[in-house]
């Protein structure tokens, strides 16, 4: 993928979703796509911190029964590589897919601060990583989506009809793009820029 030259502000949010334990339960969950997605979610979480950036920790408490992300299970915590990479990160709670209908208020906080461009990444890229960006779109951030740092898994729909993960990935991808929402990126393209703007 060809992109062209990333400006990273000085402020940028890296706003870090759902990365929760409950995720690597492959029989709850089914097939995934993109192994790299953890590693990528950690470098840019390493770059933000080394580079003042702020981060911001999404989690998901789901309300379904029998969800392997409900309050009360273990796989609602945190992967550890997250928890480690926490510090001061604040942390919203969220029931829903997009990280704007949570606690505390995430519109609210990166406006206290002067924040308009966020870098959204984790987990699961079709769905609370594009409803996330697809919102802050349209509340008129600057939103940028590395591919690489999110990763979800296989779907069904309706009438027999399914998609694979890299499939749901490939549509993700040109429905922010092309949508207008996002600007769909890399991991290593976002490293290159956070470390230029750094000092600069």
């Amino acid at each position: 993928m060809t992109e062209t030259a990333i400006e990273i502000a000085p402020d940028s949010a890296l706003i870090v979703i759902d990365v929760q334990k409950g995720f690597d339960d492959a029989s709850f969950w089914g097939p995934r796509n993109n192994p790299a997605a953890e590693e990528n979610i950690a470098a840019l979480m390493d770059a933000w911190r080394e580079s003042g950036r702020p981060v911001v920790l999404v989690q998901h408490a789901s309300l379904r029964t029998g969800s392997v992300l409900a309050p009360d299970r273990p796989g609602y915590a945190l992967k550890d590589f997250v928890e480690e990479r926490r510090h001061d990160a604040p942390l919203i709670t969220k029931t829903v897919n997009s990280a704007f209908y949570g606690t505390p208020d995430l519109a609210a906080w990166l406006t206290a601060r002067g924040i308009g461009q966020l870098v959204v990444v984790g987990i699961q890229t079709n769905m609370c990583v594009e409803t996330t960006a697809r919102m802050a779109g349209n509340l008129g951030y600057d939103v940028l989506v590395p591919l690489d740092a999110t990763h979800t898994f296989d779907l069904a729909g309706p009438a027999g009809l399914s998609l694979t993960a890299d499939e749901l990935a490939t549509a993700t991808a040109v429905n922010l793009q092309g949508g207008g929402f996002a600007r769909v990126v890399t991991t290593a393209g976002l490293l290159s820029a956070a470390g230029t703007a750094v000092g600069a």
